[in-house]
């Protein structure tokens, strides 16, 4: 298991769990941890397979997952209560081991829950499943890259610099294969869980394709509060990483 650490010897405040979408790692985070990690440690995990982490010999699903990120923590002797953020796919994990450790999280902020119609998820699931294999030509994977790039590099936000864009496209590259594995948990995920979620919880939640699906996700938590970012859409973290640090720390605070 890979991971990024960033914040003081002894700090003041419960330690931050950082979990990432699909299919980057905890590259994305490296920004955000520097604005939040000034009082708390933070420990960004890449997700088995994706970043640095070595991949389990199967996808998992989203609880199995989150299962390794709670073997992580008791290796590195993370003392509780800890605090955990997911973004994307990362807040399904987050849900889920905060489901699976709830004597040790004590409070959970997301973005984007992922919790499209159900005729849509078993479209996406269905491709999930069914994408082509890599071949010898290359012809599949160079495919997925161009796409990966228009996606990463041509349609980024103006304000993120070509280099960092570059970085992260080179980030997600790295999964190639294993780029649809934890699409399979996302897109079967039984989201009739979200009702034992009993802890304190935020969504930040940017003006972004998944908006409507993420707060419809929301209405399914009982202790959850709000907060919108109207003017926001992609890359947040990439230059908005100071707000989002700052609602993280009025909300864990």
């Amino acid at each position: 298991m890979h991971y990024r650490f960033a914040g003081p010897d002894q700090p003041a405040k419960p330690v931050l769990v950082l979990l990432h979408q699909n299919p980057s790692s905890s590259f994305e985070y490296e920004q955000l941890m520097a604005a939040v990690a000034t009082d708390r440690q933070v420990f960004a995990f890449d997700t088995p397979g994706y970043g640095m982490s070595d991949a389990p010999p199967e996808p998992l699903d989203m609880a199995g997952y989150a299962a390794s990120f709670s073997d992580a923590i008791d290796a590195l002797n993370i003392d509780g209560p800890i605090d955990v953020y997911g973004f994307h796919t990362g807040a399904l994990l987050a849900i889920e081991l905060a489901l699976l450790r709830s004597e040790k999280v004590g409070r959970l902020a997301l973005t984007g829950i992922p919790m499209y119609p159900p005729e849509k998820r078993a479209e996406l699931l269905a491709q999930a499943k069914d994408g082509p294999a890599p071949n010898e030509s290359g012809e599949v994977t160079l495919s997925l890259l161009t796409r990966l790039w228009d996606y990463i590099v041509i349609q980024r936000d103006a304000r993120v610099p070509l280099d960092r864009a570059m970085r992260s496209f080179a980030d997600k590259a790295m999964a190639l294969d294993r780029a649809s594995w934890a699409y399979l948990g996302v897109w079967s995920y039984d989201y009739s869980r979200l009702d034992a979620l009993k802890l304190p919880t935020i969504l930040l939640q940017p003006d972004e394709q998944l908006r409507d699906a993420s707060l419809a996700a929301a209405r399914l938590i009982s202790n959850i509060k709000i907060h919108e970012f109207p003017d926001l859409d992609r890359d947040i973290f990439e230059f908005a990483q100071e707000r989002i640090a700052n609602e993280l720390h009025k909300f864990f605070d």
